[in-house]
């Protein structure tokens, strides 16, 4: 048996956060983390396609908590006491410097993940955390006030035990036998995939700024809308998706949503469309594209009003305007399943909320256990949201077990 005063279990962005914090906090500490794998902070390597989404740019909690489809009430208390700025200001004091993107995200100056990697791993080494690789957890009991966590090759105690191995199914088994409830995980951030001709030539397009509706609910986003090989995705959809995330799986991700490419009423467009009608009378509408619309967009959008390439203006009738505006404003599609959105695999699920006293992220079933991060039916939309719940509880939970 290894004795520690505080055992981490989870080698991601949230474990090693609160084991860093807990040695600052107290050097006094015997700190470890165990990893299953044979490195760790992989998410963080990979997120914002290498170059590491650290936070967002939203430095007021009750704005920054409507980012969280499932979170948004308990988190409202522990972004009082750690959020974005404190982010930034802790990077910065150990010399990582952040910058924000024009959409808000916010990444290292370096450009790189190994930036925040190289940080965390020599943050571990200077306040003494150990780092055990490739320890899979295989049992944790309660042994006279001592938490014991069996691995498949060593036994572990600790006075304290925060677990933060992300949505983990093997993990939620483990804490359900220790009386914890687990929500069942759905995904929560993916893309739409799309059969339908008006999209199906047109990848890489992306329509700016635009409103999606899940028909027969009220899930709704609005933003950026990206067409790709198999669909649509970029936040617009990231959105409706992480909201939607359990309405979605109820429908087997097989729904119809309506597009408001243009956010312009169906009326107000057709004023616009009659004025254009009457100043461009001569020119093609396959070659004029309206509304800053990308052209090629804007072309399916015409082929799928009943003209060709050719159609002039002046020979629109009333029924191929109108055919347009619907088109433009309220064009329905019909979803015929999901893919995973590569940069942030996130679910719905996790233990409970109700189990935990989000003062310290201390479980309210179990006296010095404690979670952080995606192990707790907390999730995000995209952005560096995912990241900032990670910091945020991994923070509160360090300052209350290094006491």
């Amino acid at each position: 048996m290894i004795n520690y005063d505080v055992l981490i279990v989870g080698g991601g962005a949230a474990g090693f956060f609160a084991a860093i914090n807990c040695a600052e906090n107290n050097p006094k500490l015997k700190v470890a983390i165990l990893e299953k794998g044979k490195e760790g902070l992989q998410k963080v390597k990979i997120s914002g396609g290498g170059r590491c989404n650290v936070t967002h740019a939203e430095f007021i909690p009750q704005d920054l908590v409507l980012n969280y489809p499932r979170g948004e009430k308990e988190l409202l208390g522990p972004f009082h006491q750690f959020m974005t700025g404190d982010t930034i200001e802790w990077f910065e004091n150990r010399g990582v410097e952040l910058k924000i993107e024009d959409d808000g995200r916010m990444f290292p100056v370096s450009n790189s993940s190994k930036t925040i990697i190289d940080c965390f791993l020599n943050e571990a080494k200077k306040h003494q955390v150990e780092i055990l690789y490739s320890q899979t957890v295989k049992q944790i009991k309660k042994e006279n006030e001592l938490w014991e966590v069996v691995t498949q090759t060593q036994r572990y105690s600790a006075k304290k035990l925060l677990i933060a191995t992300g949505s983990s199914p093997k993990m939620w088994k483990l804490l359900e036998d220790l009386s914890h409830s687990i929500i069942q995980p759905v995904p929560s951030l993916f893309t739409f995939d799309i059969k339908d001709k008006r999209i199906a030539n047109i990848p890489g397009v992306v329509a700016l700024d635009v409103e999606v509706k899940v028909v027969g609910t009220v899930l709704a986003s609005e933003g950026p809308l990206l067409i790709t090989h198999v669909g649509m995705s970029a936040p617009a959809i990231l959105k409706l998706s992480a909201f939607g995330a359990i309405e979605l799986a109820k429908r087997d991700y097989k729904f119809q949503i309506e597009i408001n490419f243009i956010k312009k009423s169906f009326d107000n467009c057709l004023d616009v469309i009659k004025n254009v009608k009457h100043d461009i009378a001569k020119k093609t509408v396959f070659n004029y594209a309206q509304f800053n619309l990308p052209k090629r967009l804007w072309q399916q959008l015409v082929l799928a009003s009943n003209m060709t390439d050719q159609t002039r203006w002046a020979d629109v009738n009333k029924n191929q305007i109108e055919t347009l505006c619907n088109q433009l404003t309220k064009a329905i599609f019909d979803v015929a399943g999901k893919s995973t959105f590569k940069e942030e695999f996130v679910t719905a699920g996790g233990i409970d909320l109700k189990e935990i006293n989000f003062k310290t992220f201390e479980s309210k079933r179990h006296k010095n256990l404690y979670f952080s991060g995606e192990i707790l039916n907390i999730d995000a939309v995209t952005g560096g949201f995912n990241f900032q719940n990670a910091w945020t509880g991994a923070y509160i939970a360090a300052q209350s077990i290094s006491k």
